[in-house]
């Protein structure tokens, strides 16, 4: 059951979350908790993205589309971001972010948050068959991997630390994950979770290679009443490659929440060496 943490803490999301600044200058600054293997967890990056949309004054509405393009390595340390509402309509509103260093850009984004209302609905995509997820062991990292100990995650199959350098016939991983220690869903979270996949050529190849995000593609499925309504249940997030080569991938990745909802989609572009 979760319980918050003792006042003196910060939950290690809502430390990397931490912004100063108002409208649309901002200033943030990496945390090691979240360190990848060349410069900060993508996914963390994203979610700052949204959490920076979310501050400003004039934000209609929930997230809808984030779409982030990593233009290099983030240097560990501090970060501006530059928040631009581009235009907004009666139900979307259009939203431009770059994140620098030195003067420099390092990231760039666009988003679309809106309003939601009821209309027709339906679900094409399959939730997979799995079993419930307190009857899988939780997946252990080595420290190297620092980004991964943030999150609970229980393989239903392809786990990374199952790779034996033999190539398989698919690239599929299915886990069932939350944030470590658990934190109640929201839409910053729920945003770097999409990208809680390691890449899908390590799958492939039965191996680590040199890889790294391009640019990713996030769809939200759910307003916030949504997502505050999961708490602190288990995701199931499962993750596949279509096309390999030249240098390149993409992998496609849904997240689902234990009553069978679809809450995020997300594609990206991965480049990669071998």
């Amino acid at each position: 059951m979760w319980s918050a943490l003792p006042d003196s803490e910060i939950h290690s999301v809502d430390d990397a979350l931490e912004l100063t600044g108002s409208g649309e200058k901002l200033s943030g600054r990496t945390t090691p908790e979240y360190a990848n293997m060349v410069g900060p967890f993508g996914g963390a990056t994203a979610a700052v993205v949204v959490r920076a949309i979310q501050r400003h004054p004039d934000v209609i509405g929930d997230p809808v589309s984030l779409t982030v393009n990593f233009l290099g390595p983030i240097s560990y340390g501090d970060f501006d971001l530059s928040v631009r509402p581009v235009r907004t309509n009666r139900a979307t509103q259009h939203w431009s972010v770059e994140i620098s260093q030195d003067g420099a850009a390092v990231t760039t984004a666009t988003a679309v948050f809106g309003f939601r209302r009821s209309t027709w609905s339906a679900t094409e995509a399959t939730f997979p068959s799995v079993p419930d997820a307190e009857t899988i062991a939780e997946q252990s990292f080595p420290d190297v991997y620092a980004w991964p100990q943030n999150y609970e995650m229980r393989f239903v199959e392809g786990g990374l630390m199952e790779l034996d350098g033999s190539e398989n016939s698919d690239s599929v991983s299915t886990l069932w994950l939350r944030d470590k220690p658990v934190r109640p869903l929201d839409f910053p979270a729920l945003t770097s979770m999409a990208d809680a996949f390691y890449p899908r050529i390590f799958r492939r190849l039965g191996r680590p290679t040199v890889a790294g995000t391009v640019s990713m593609t996030t769809y939200f499925h759910a307003d916030a009443a949504t997502l505050a309504a999961y708490g602190t249940d288990y995701i199931l997030g499962t993750a596949r490659g279509q096309a390999f080569g030249a240098g390149y991938f993409d992998q496609t990745a849904q997240l689902w929440g234990v009553g069978k909802n679809l809450l995020a989609t997300s594609h990206q572009v991965v480049y990669f060496k071998g």
